[in-house]
């Protein structure tokens, strides 16, 4: 089994374990409402605890394993069963992990202590972060449920988080960001719609700020480059300030290199540029606006990707930082967030089905995984582990202290309208850009625009999974009507290098600073695709 039960396994804290609780835990009981569920599974956790699970036993890859109940001794010396079948589940066939999950939540929900017992020790036997999706999903969400019900969902939480950032490296962090775009347009989708926006917002503009807050480590830039310094105009001057959540030490080391690398694409590609990294520590509605340094003249976009969702819901935060970006007077806003309605309620039928919901958009996105990864890819073991980490989050972490409580493009759609800005449709440029690059991969995604809101989906199989949309403020009219703009980065990047031939013709006519985007244009290929593919 996953590392995680090994480290919990050493927590020593006041919640008590013991099957034989004396008075003073039969009080801590009627405190605490899970108490007696927690003392119940205790044995079904100390399961958890074997040095086999990390090999490859025939119930760590074997689908169609039957697992046997374990066996105690009773005071007559005979043995019976204290987990016994569940007939329902005697043959599970399909998604059977959604199904025992489910009843799981439900049974928790009930304080079925009993039902809850049997249900985790079944998915102790059957899960495995190894296995097939099934597995992996009975894994990960037991883990959570688990830490819900001991009440050590932030602590768990945080030391997961610790033991990833001591692997995290730029050489790990790119390998795994990169390979993910490689075989999948989840990220890439979001790149190159807010490209075609921002490159059409910035048009004819000599000054350019980008405020970039996202989680993909400024892998949506090269391309945006290449498009600004093949522009026809003069190549205008780019400040580029990336927000980073969290300080560490290891992302803080990560984020050096790569601004290294993107000045010295830059310098390659004649752009006029400067990169600053703020590590913000906390919630992204606490940003103070002096770091950013905005400047009167220049023309401002802020690029929001799976970013947002890390602002808690509570006390309307949301709604405060969407007010802080319209003091920023942005000419657009660019947020690509994930779609879905993740906010696991506290109890009830409000924690069973905001459950459900968590549970089946991560099966969506583990078979996305699984149809784009072979099964022991590193780079799928390390997205998958931050999946788990993010299961983690949502069902067993407080609201106050979630960061992954994602909203649905709808939500977003009204908060955005009520702080003042106005929905940015792309133009069909754009739209084909995005096409193209879904053509790339394997079949099953595909694009749609949104029914009732500005911007385009993501689907895979049928089902929205990523969601992107632009929007931008007209302090002085107020309407809705979009701006005459140019195509997107694709086709404009096409039309400047069919012009290339042309242009040496013109040398002469030129300005002596021109002479350097001619240069750029004819770089070699094998430069350009080195940072590009880190």
């Amino acid at each position: 089994m996953d590392t995680l039960f090994r480290l919990v396994s050493l927590q020593s804290d006041h919640q008590s374990f013991n099957s034989s609780t004396t008075s003073s835990s039969s009080r801590s009981s009627k405190q605490n409402p899970y108490h007696q569920i927690q003392n119940d599974v205790e044995e079904c956790f100390n399961l958890f605890m074997d040095d086999d699970d990390f090999s490859s036993s025939s119930r760590h890859y074997n689908p169609n394993y039957t697992p046997t109940p374990p066996t105690t001794t009773t005071t007559t010396g005979s043995t019976t069963p204290p987990h016994a079948p569940l007939d329902e589940f005697s043959c599970l066939t399909g998604n059977w992990a959604t199904e025992i999950l489910t009843e799981s939540a439900k049974a928790i929900a009930d304080r079925n202590s009993a039902r809850v017992q049997q249900l985790m020790w079944m998915l102790n036997e059957m899960g495995s972060p190894y296995g097939d999706i099934d597995q992996k999903l009975a894994s990960y969400f037991l883990q959570a449920l688990f830490s819900r019900m001991t009440d050590s969902g932030e602590r768990t939480y945080r030391t997961l988080i610790d033991a990833s950032e001591k692997t995290c490296s730029f050489e790990s962090t790119r390998k795994t960001v990169l390979k993910f775009q490689e075989v999948s347009p989840w990220t890439m989708f979001g790149h190159v719609a807010c490209n075609g926006a921002i490159m059409e917002a910035f048009e004819g503009e000599s000054k350019l700020h980008i405020i970039d807050i996202s989680n993909t480590y400024c892998t949506q830039w090269p391309t945006l480059f290449e498009a600004i310094a093949t522009r026809a105009d003069e190549t205008p001057h780019l400040r580029l300030t990336t927000v980073m959540s969290g300080g560490t030490a290891a992302v803080q080391k990560v984020m050096k290199e790569i601004g290294s690398r993107m000045e010295k694409f830059a310098r390659l590609m004649g752009v006029p540029f400067k990169f600053n990294v703020i590590h913000h520590a906390g919630d992204l509605s606490e940003l103070n606006l002096s770091e950013l340094d905005i400047k009167d003249d220049e023309a401002l976009a802020i690029n929001c990707v799976g970013a947002l969702h890390s602002v808690t819901t509570l006390s309307n935060r949301r709604e405060y930082l969407l007010s802080i970006f319209k003091k920023m007077n942005p000419r657009i806003v660019t947020i690509v967030e994930e779609e879905a309605d993740l906010d696991v309620g506290h109890d009830g039928f409000e924690f069973v089905s905001g459950f459900q919901e968590c549970l089946r958009w991560f099966r969506v996105y583990f078979e996305a995984l699984d149809e784009c990864f072979t099964r022991t890819n590193n780079e799928r073991l390390m997205l998958e582990r931050a999946a788990g980490r993010a299961i983690m989050d949502l069902v067993a972490c407080p609201p106050e202290k979630s960061v992954e409580r994602r909203d649905t493009a709808l939500r977003w759609s009204h908060r955005l309208q009520s702080s003042g800005f106005n929905p940015l449709s792309f133009n069909e440029e754009v739209c084909d850009d995005v096409r193209a690059l879904l053509r790339r991969y394997k079949e099953g995604w595909s694009m749609a625009q949104c029914p009732d809101s500005a911007g385009i989906f993501l689907f895979w199989k049928d089902m929205p999974v990523d969601k992107v949309g632009s929007w931008y403020s007209n302090p002085v009219t107020g309407t809705t009507e979009t701006p005459a703009v140019g195509g997107g980065v694709g086709k404009y990047l096409k039309a400047k290098i069919a012009q290339s031939a042309s242009v040496t013709a013109l040398d002469n006519d030129l300005p002596a600073g021109s002479v350097v985007k001619i240069r750029i244009l004819c770089a070699p290929t094998g430069q350009l695709k080195a940072f590009s593919a880190w």
